[in-house]
């Protein structure tokens, strides 16, 4: 019993299936879906509190958060993302009183707040 080779000049249709919804699939986000997440220019930064707990601790780090921000760029919402629990409540409290550049959507901006017991 042999095997015969399969002639590679013809892709099967299976083959040809899965470029087509890879290439569907690869097509660029809309523009409402860029807006999800975007890098709106921060105007207006205060530094946050050193909590005296992390102080004590001597706690250094960073919190990730999400800040929604609403169009005229005041924060609608701060959700903690990443980083040390006794850091975090201080690093929301600071974001929310950050302004960002206006817009004509509501946009999440991701951001780091620094912490560092100097």
């Amino acid at each position: 019993m042999g095997y015969r080779m399969k002639s590679l000049s013809r892709p099967s249709p299976f083959w040809l299936a899965i470029v087509i919804l890879g290439a569907l699939f690869a097509v660029p986000p809309s523009e409402s879906q860029q807006d999800a997440v975007s890098k709106r220019r921060l105007v207006e930064r205060s530094a946050p509190a050193y909590p005296s707990l992390a102080r004590t601790m001597a706690l250094q780090g960073i919190v990730r958060v999400e800040a929604v921000v609403s169009p005229d760029g005041s924060v609608k919402a701060v959700e903690v993302r990443g980083g040390h629990p006794v850091l975090a409540q201080a690093a929301v409290n600071a974001v929310r009183k950050w302004k960002w550049e206006p817009s004509a959507h509501e946009s999440h901006e991701p951001v780091e707040v620094k912490f560092s017991p100097e």
